[in-house]
C-alpha cells in the first residue's frame, strides 16, 4: 500500500477494512481522514464474527474509513480507549472521538451513526 500526500482536503477512504498495528498508526489514520470507525474486536467472539460482513460492508460502500484492532493483539490500545468488551465500536469525527458502542450493532444502524458525519 503506498501512501500519497493529496492537496484537497477529502482523502479517499480505503474499500476494505484497515488493520491497526499500534497507537501511532490510529493517531495517523484519524487525523488524515474525516471519519474513522474503529471495530475493536476478538477472533474468538462470535458476535464479531458477525458483524464482520458488515463492516466490510461499511468500508466498501461508505465514504468512511474502517479500522479495526484485535483486542488481544492490541492490549494497551485498546484499554486506551476503555474497551471492556467486544465488539466495541469507536467512531471518530474530524480527529475528535464522538461516539462509542459497545456490543453487535445491525447493519442498519451502523451505517446511520456514520453517515450522519459523512453526509454534512
Amino acid at each position: 500500500m503506498t501512501t500519497d500526500t493529496r492537496s484537497e482536503t477529502d482523502t479517499a477512504s480505503p474499500s476494505e477494512p484497515v488493520q491497526i498495528e499500534g497507537t501511532s498508526h490510529l493517531d495517523e489514520l484519524v487525523a488524515e481522514q474525516d471519519v474513522v470507525l474503529v471495530d475493536f474486536y476478538a477472533d474468538w467472539c462470535g458476535p464479531c464474527q458477525m458483524m464482520e460482513p458488515s463492516i466490510k460492508k461499511l468500508a466498501a460502500e461508505s465514504d468512511a474509513t474502517v479500522a479495526k484492532v484485535d483486542v488481544d493483539a492490541r492490549q494497551q490500545l485498546a484499554s486506551a480507549y476503555g474497551v471492556r468488551g467486544v465488539p466495541t465500536s469507536v467512531l471518530f469525527a474530524d480527529g475528535e472521538q464522538v461516539d462509542q458502542q459497545v456490543g453487535m450493532i445491525p447493519e442498519e444502524r451502523l451505517f446511520d451513526l456514520v453517515e450522519g458525519y459523512t453526509d454534512e
